[in-house]
């Protein structure tokens, strides 16, 4: 076993040990509440959010987005295990923000190891073996992290599974943008309807 492995191991045997009544805990969130925010290792929802074991769900993905994906898991979160309230969340410093649909297809057509980044630049160490797939996927990069939180909310607040058209549904949904630097969020209501012209 690699030592990451190990350390994994060795904390989920600590972690067991004291799971007690855990055990017990409801399926549906005790706070009735969904988060969908960033992968970002440096984000812990658990801490910010002063959550524990069964309080919510948390949702992740790169960039915290609101990709089908992430509000399939929200209309989950509320059609079968009730959750009334949802936060969104992004953050400041984010690596969605350093490249593009376009970086990240031309990388992968390239070479599928980790790329390099010189604080400006990407770049593949080595070249060949690449795949074009790549190029057909949305990344949802971001360009600006007020527009695209709001974007997001809207984007899930218009869904035709969270609003549809005689939808008497009260979901509260929240927007913060999290200061990676400062470890605190800066919460937002409902935002106001994004232009789609």
């Amino acid at each position: 076993m690699s030592k990451i492995v190990d350390e994994v191991v060795a904390a989920n045997k600590k972690y067991a040990s004291g799971f007690g009544a855990k055990k017990d805990l409801a399926l549906p969130p005790a706070r009735g509440f969904a988060i969908l925010t960033c992968m970002d290792a440096r984000l812990d929802p658990a801490k910010y959010a002063g959550l524990a074991e069964g309080d919510a769900h948390v949702i992740r993905n790169a960039g915290g987005r609101a990709t089908d994906d992430a509000i399939r898991s929200l209309v989950i979160s509320h059609k079968l295990l009730g959750t009334r309230e949802w936060f969104v969340i992004h953050h400041t410093n984010c690596g969605m923000e350093l490249f593009t649909d376009g970086v990240m297809g031309d990388l992968l057509d390239d070479n599928l190891e980790t790329a390099n980044f010189d604080g400006k630049l990407w770049s593949n160490p080595t070249h060949g073996s690449g795949a074009s797939a790549g190029r057909f996927i949305k990344w949802h990069t971001i360009t600006d992290q007020s527009s695209s939180v709001t974007d997001d909310v809207c984007r899930i607040r218009e869904h035709p599974l969270v609003s549809g058209k005689n939808s008497d549904l009260r979901l509260r949904l929240r927007c913060s943008l999290w200061q990676s630097r400062r470890g605190k969020g800066g919460h937002r209501g409902w935002p106001p309807p994004v232009s789609r012209a």
